[in-house]
């Protein structure tokens, strides 16, 4: 085929073998780090984000595949035809180290003399469109046969601005195989002009883009399921913040009993949201003033996070300021909780400590489904209550659940909190710092002062849950 120069300008010098093969085993090593870093990333499907990153590694990896033939091609240069010119090229065999779909296999050119009414193909432009290499190039009015009619239209437009206009060719269009598979084609071209300026002939670049545009196509696609994904995880957060908000008394704050009376406990209360998680969980703390003048302090967890796990939390919630206005004591009333979440249609667990203070004795009756138990703090020293038998909420049916009764003192402090303060449940190194906190608390005036201390403490540190504190001092 002539060369595609046209007559006013030049050829540019080809780039020197050596720096070529420096830029080929660039690539090539490149292509190794992909490979590695591809191969460690997680591919189940369940996860948008992966999805979308492995989409992106095969679409480098496929183009790092094209630029690797492209400078093999253009180091070991032009190879010389044995056949006549008026015959038709042989398509060229891909060289040692070439994979299969690669560069060389969907790269073909083109030029149609306008002189002589001729038209030339490479090879690889008749393995492009699956066209027998023993019958004759198509003309450029021919071409338009080949390609899809909603296509050819585009096409039409590009050749006549390139014949007319003189305008290069870079365009895509879709073509139709005889085996009926459609392939995606990536034009570019420019005319060639004789000595008096006119179009003597045109010349283009054919290539195969079909896996290219698939990989791209998978790319945006996975993005956009990423995007919705992400979308949807921030609409069920601020859903679960919201019903959160809504069940719950206020985050911060002392929090404010109804009853008119004497003021017998300082309260005071705060959530901490995850740090390493976007989702909301299911911790609730609660304080109720009671019809008979007792006080139900509780704390509970429900496991999982997100809307619906927010929205069991605010039915158990419900269910435990129910049955405790109703005079249910703390074990049964833990009981009548497992019977519930038993009877849910999907099954879960939750821990929760309920109790039940009365100012007139400064009695504390309490129990615990596997939660942590309460936090006793009395002359600048700090103690857990000895729990009571008690299994997490949903794990058996019919469960049974001991109480607890201990005598408060003015100036006590409780803490009640669930299990999240530290990454890693069941430790014991939030129970360890809490305790450690005595003094600090001793020296606290108000309920409020102590939840501020408990926040400097572990505000900062990482969890992978929720978290809740609830502070009562026994004011008299």
């Amino acid at each position: 085929m002539p060369s595609p120069v046209s007559a006013d300008r030049s050829a540019a010098q080809p780039p020197g073998r050596g720096s070529v093969e420096a830029l080929i085993k660039q690539t090539r090593r490149l292509k190794g780090d992909m490979v590695a870093v591809r191969r460690d990333t997680r591919d189940d499907g369940s996860d948008p984000e992966d999805r979308w990153q492995r989409a992106l590694y095969d679409l480098a990896l496929h183009q790092l595949d094209d630029l690797d033939a492209h400078l093999a091609q253009l180091r070991d240069g032009p190879e010389t035809a044995e056949a006549e010119p008026a015959e038709v090229p042989a398509p060229r065999p891909a060289p040692a180290g070439a994979t299969p779909g690669s560069l060389l296999s969907r790269v073909g050119s083109a030029e149609w003399n306008f002189l002589t009414d001729e038209a030339s193909w490479s090879g690889e432009l008749y393995e492009i469109l699956g066209r027998d290499p023993a019958a004759p190039a198509l003309t450029l009015d021919e071409l338009p046969s080949l390609v899809l009619d909603e296509d050819r239209p585009k096409l039409t437009s590009m050749v006549t601005d390139c014949l007319v206009d003189a305008r290069p060719i870079d365009g895509e269009f879709r073509v139709v195989r005889p085996d009926g598979s459609v392939r995606t084609v990536h034009m570019m071209g420019e005319p060639v002009l004789g000595p008096d300026g006119g179009t003597t002939s045109m010349w283009a670049v054919l290539r195969d883009v079909s896996e290219l545009r698939r990989h791209r196509r998978t790319v945006r696609e996975s993005h956009d399921s990423l995007r919705h994904h992400r979308r949807r995880a921030q609409t069920e957060r601020r859903l679960a913040v919201e019903l959160q908000e809504a069940v719950l008394p206020p985050w911060r704050g002392s929090l404010r009993l109804p009853h008119q009376g004497p003021r017998t406990l300082d309260l005071a209360a705060h959530h901490l949201p995850a740090t390493t998680g976007a989702l909301i969980g299911g911790d609730w703390y609660d304080a109720l003033e009671l019809s008979d003048g007792a006080t139900l302090l509780s704390v509970g967890d429900l496991t999982g996070h997100g809307v619906a796990v927010a929205s069991g939390m605010a039915t158990l919630l419900g269910a435990v300021r129910g049955m405790a206005m109703a005079g249910t004591r703390p074990g049964e009333l833990l009981s009548m909780l497992n019977q519930l979440l038993d009877a849910t249609v999907q099954p879960a667990l939750g821990s929760a400590v309920c109790c039940r203070y009365r100012p007139e004795d400064r009695s504390l009756v309490w129990a615990q489904a596997g939660h942590p138990a309460p936090l006793l703090y009395r002359d600048g020293t700090g103690r857990s209550l000895k729990a009571p038998d008690g299994v997490l909420l949903g794990a058996t049916t019919g469960a049974t659940y001991g109480q607890a009764e201990v005598t408060l003192e003015p100036g006590d402090l409780l803490l009640l909190h669930t299990d999240g303060l530290v990454a890693g449940h069941g430790s014991t190194s939030a129970v360890d710092r809490l305790l450690g906190l005595a003094p600090r608390f001793d020296a606290a005036r108000t309920a409020q002062d102590c939840v501020r201390t408990v926040m400097e403490e572990f505000g900062a540190t990482e969890r992978e849950d929720d978290a809740c504190v609830l502070v009562a001092r026994v004011t008299g």
